[in-house]
C-alpha cells in the first residue's frame, strides 16, 4: 500500500518545483514520473470489470474452473461428484456470463440458475457446475477488491476452522477392528481431535445379498466392533463420526444408531438415502446418536423441509456441489434459525477446502469441516495447487487473508493428472 505521507510529500515538492522551474529554465521536479504515469495504460475501475472467458479442466472427481477478465484478473473455483461429462455445460455457462461484471456474484448466480429451470437447475450436474462457477466469481471479486472471500461474505467469526480427518479406511478391503484402532491412533498422533470412518460394506460376507438394504445381525455387530475398537484406542476426548453413505434401510438405521449410543459418536452420517426426509425424522427421534445428512442435497431449498421438520441434528452440505459459497452461507444461516450446526462435507482439493473454510469462518453456527487423509498421502494434491502457507495444524485450518480464496490452481501440475480425451483449459 502507498504511504500517504510520502505521497503527500512527493506531490508538495512537485508543486513547488513546478512553480519555480520556469524561473530556473529547468524541467519541473517529477515531470518525467508524471509523463510516465500518463503514458501507462489504466485498468478500468472494478465497476467496469468484464468477464472475457471461462475455461476448465478435469481431474478424477473434480472440475476446476478459471474465469478471466479484461483486466488480467482471474478467479478459480471447483466442483465435485456430479461433474462428469459437463465440459460443454461449463462453456455454455461461460457464454451466459461473458461481458458481465464478475463482482455481481449473486446476480450472475441467479441469472444462470433461473435461466435453467427447464434444464435441470434444481440439482445434480447443473448445480455442481454452477457451484464451481460461483466459487470462481467470489475468488475473482476478492482479487479485484483486494479482500479475502470471508470479508465479502460479511466478515469472520473465527480465524481457524476445525476439521475432522476422514481416515479413508475403505470397507472394500474388509478392515478388522484392529485396523480401525490403528487408523484412529494414527490420526490422533497427527494432531487431529476428530476422525471419521466408513461403515457400509457392500462385500461383507454376512450380507444377505447386495440389493437387500437390511443389515444382518453379524453386520451390525461388525459395525459396532469396528467403532468400539477406535473409541478404545483414542479415548473419550476425541470425536468419532461414521458414514453409511445412504446404503441401508430405516430398520437398519434405527438398529445401529441404538447400538452405537454408548460410543458417544459426534454423528452417524446418512444411514439411509437422502430423498426421504420423513424417514430421517423417524430415525433421529429414535436415538440419542446425532444424525447428520445433506451432502446429497442441493441449494438452500433442498434443506428447508429437513430443517422445518427436525429431520436431522446436523446439516452437512457439500459447497462444491450444493450451489457454491454464497449458497453454503444461506444454508448455514437457514440452519441457524433452527439451532442446527453446520458441518460441511468436503471431498475436493485444497482449493475447495480453503474456499469452504471462508464460509465456515463467516457463519456463527459452524461446527466442523471434513478434511481428507489423501492430502497427506497423495503427492497430486500438493502439485495441483499453489499455496505458501501451512495446510492444517492440530486439527485446524487457518483461514487465508489473501485476496480471494487465497489458493491458486497450478495448471502445469494439473496437466499430468488431467482426464484423457477431455479439453484442458481450452
Amino acid at each position: 500500500m502507498t504511504n500517504p505521507t510520502s505521497r503527500r510529500s512527493f506531490i508538495t515538492k512537485a508543486a513547488i518545483a513546478a512553480a519555480m522551474a520556469p524561473l530556473a529554465g529547468l524541467p519541473a521536479f517529477g515531470q518525467g514520473y508524471e509523463q510516465a504515469v500518463n503514458r501507462a495504460p489504466k485498468a478500468s475501475a472494478p465497476s467496469k470489470l468484464k468477464i472475457t472467458e471461462v475455461k476448465c479442466g478435469y481431474i478424477r472427481g473434480s472440475l476446476f474452473v478459471k474465469i478471466y477478465t479484461d483486466q488480467g484478473i482471474w478467479g478459480c473455483g471447483e466442483g465435485v461428484d456430479a461433474i462428469p461429462g459437463t465440459y460443454y455445460l461449463v462453456k455454455n455457462f461461460g457464454e451466459r456470463i461473458k461481458g458481465q461484471n464478475p463482482l455481481n456474484v449473486h446476480r450472475l448466480f441467479e441469472d444462470i440458475r433461473k435461466s435453467g429451470f427447464f434444464q435441470g437447475a434444481q440439482s445434480g450436474m447443473y448445480v455442481a457446475v454452477l457451484s464451481a462457477i460461483e466459487a470462481a466469481l467470489w475468488d475473482l471479486a476478492g482479487k479485484a477488491l483486494q479482500l479475502p472471500v470471508y470479508q465479502l461474505l460479511g466478515g469472520k467469526f473465527r480465524d481457524k476452522i476445525r476439521v475432522y480427518c476422514d481416515t479413508a479406511l475403505y470397507q472394500q478391503h474388509l478392515p478388522k477392528p484392529a485396523d480401525f484402532a490403528e487408523a484412529a491412533t494414527k490420526a490422533k498422533n497427527m494432531g487431529f481431535n476428530a476422525i471419521k470412518f466408513d461403515l457400509d460394506q457392500a462385500n461383507d460376507p454376512n450380507k444377505y445379498d447386495r440389493y437387500n438394504w437390511t443389515a444382518s445381525p453379524a453386520e451390525l455387530q461388525r459395525m459396532y466392533d469396528q467403532l468400539s475398537a477406535a473409541r478404545q484406542a483414542v479415548g473419550p476426548e476425541i470425536d468419532i463420526c461414521a458414514d453409511m453413505h445412504g446404503r441401508y434401510d430405516a430398520v437398519t438405521a434405527q438398529a445401529i444408531t441404538k447400538r452405537l449410543e454408548p460410543l458417544n459418536l459426534m454423528w452417524l452420517e446418512e444411514p439411509i438415502p437422502a430423498e426421504n426426509v420423513e424417514a430421517y425424522k423417524l430415525i433421529t427421534e429414535s436415538t440419542s446418536t446425532p444424525i447428520c445428512a445433506g451432502e446429497n442435497h442441493y441449494l438452500a431449498y433442498g434443506f428447508r423441509r429437513m430443517l422445518e421438520t427436525g429431520a436431522v441434528d446436523i446439516v452437512m452440505p457439500d459447497l462444491q456441489k450444493c450451489g457454491g459459497l454464497g449458497e453454503g452461507q444461506r444454508i448455514a444461516n437457514l440452519a441457524n434459525l433452527y439451532y442446527v450446526p453446520f458441518a460441511p462435507h468436503m471431498v475436493a482439493s485444497f482449493l475447495g477446502a480453503m474456499a469452504c473454510a471462508h464460509v465456515c469462518a463467516a457463519v456463527p453456527n459452524f461446527m466442523i469441516m471434513e478434511w481428507q487423509s489423501y492430502f497427506h498421502t497423495q503427492p497430486m494434491f500438493k502439485e495441483i495447487v499453489t499455496y505458501d502457507g501451512e495446510w492444517v495444524k492440530d486439527s485446524f485450518i487457518t483461514v487465508s487473508d489473501k485476496p480471494g480464496i487465497g489458493v491458486e490452481i497450478n495448471e502445469a501440475g494439473m496437466k499430468k493428472y488431467a482426464i484423457p480425451g477431455v479439453p484442458f483449459f481450452e
